[in-house]
């Protein structure tokens, strides 16, 4: 006598009535005693409502999901780049190293056949997730790199910003720098718009810097508004608004379409994201549908805010250091939170 749960292409169980295999249906009485079956409403394909991830051995600071939803990579103060599968037992399935230091930000490209990172140790790096190996090594900062960032489509560019003061483009064709912007302060975070005709950077004097790559010698247009050190932002996916993230403990939504008007770009201000002692760079992201956003905090707990109602949706607590970056699943409703704790959370939001 054998039977067994079948599963769909996604990893979830198939609820269709369970048969043994001389063709006889189980009874849901029987069933229940022989499957312990769960009555939750589960939201998404992941194995468990809330999956820890460990295996980092150093402070985990940034991570994101594929473009296709089927791999998390995170990457930590220990050097490394870890891969995890999303679906199943959430194996640790790669490992990469290269990095000199911490690994402070990381992104996919668009169509998830590499990987980019960039770290303390001054440079950024180009990556096959499939080999694990380092494709390229791009040199050019004089200081930490804070951040990178890739263009969504189109010619292949890479941002990048450093303790330097410059925000350098990079040219992924020919794999070298074909501008830098310079600043007097360091640069903490960057990203390019949705058609990557703008260079936004967020600054350790309190700003946002916009460079106009068709008139790369002009002086940036200046977000002002914060009153502390920007440490993360990020451009909404229909390119209309940009999150901020500061160090005075509140999350700015700015209006960044071309030709909005007035001189005040600064939409709504959200609170319940703080900053601490430690300085650390925490992130802002946006959901796939930008009905959400999502900021790092130094409370411990991952804050995100329903962008329809304006309001704090979710305070989950968990971790037990800084939460400093929370990234959203593609496809699915499925978060994964990167903490100073070294561990990474993955789960389901309840919409």
């Amino acid at each position: 006598m054998s039977w067994a749960i079948a599963r769909t292409g996604d990893g979830q169980a198939d609820h269709k009535r369970q048969r043994y295999s001389g063709g006889a249906e189980l009874v849901p009485a029987l069933q229940e005693q022989l499957i312990n079956v769960q009555h939750v409403n589960r939201k998404s394909g992941l194995f468990g409502p809330t999956m820890l991830l460990s295996g980092h051995e150093g402070e985990a600071f940034c991570g994101e999901f594929s473009p296709d939803g089927r791999t998390l990579a995170t990457g930590s103060f220990d050097k490394t780049i870890q891969l995890w599968q999303v679906y199943g037992e959430c194996e640790n399935y790669g490992q990469m190293k290269g990095h000199g230091n911490a690994i402070l930000e990381t992104h996919w490209k668009h169509d998830g056949t590499q990987l980019y990172t960039c770290s303390a140790d001054k440079s950024v790096c180009v990556w096959d997730p499939e080999t694990g190996k380092r494709l390229k090594k791009l040199n050019g900062h004089t200081a930490i790199v804070n951040s990178m960032q890739t263009s969504r489509r189109g010619v292949p560019y890479l941002v990048s910003g450093g303790d330097d003061g410059t925000t350098k483009l990079w040219d992924l064709r020919v794999r070298r720098c074909v501008h830098t912007f310079e600043h007097q302060y360091q640069i903490l975070a960057v990203s390019f718009d949705d058609p990557s005709e703008r260079i936004f950077s967020g600054s350790l004097d309190n700003t946002v810097l916009i460079y106009d790559m068709r008139m790369r010698d002009k002086d940036p247009e200046v977000l002002e508004g914060h009153t502390d050190s920007i440490t993360g932002l990020d451009v909404s996916k229909d390119g209309n608004f940009l999150a901020t993230n500061a160090m005075d403990n509140t999350v700015r939504i700015w209006d960044v379409r071309p030709f909005a008007g007035g001189n005040n770009r600064c939409l709504r201000v959200l609170r319940g994201a703080t900053h601490n002692f430690e300085k650390n760079l925490l992130r802002v992201r946006w959901s796939q549908k930008d009905a959400m956003l999502a900021a790092g905090s130094a409370d411990q707990n991952v804050n995100i805010w329903d962008m329809r109602q304006l309001q704090l949706a979710y305070r989950l607590p968990g971790h037990t250091g800084s939460v400093n970056e929370i990234c959203f699943h593609p496809k699915e409703p499925i978060i994964a939170s990167m903490s100073s704790d070294r561990l990474v959370f993955m789960g389901e939001l309840a919409d």
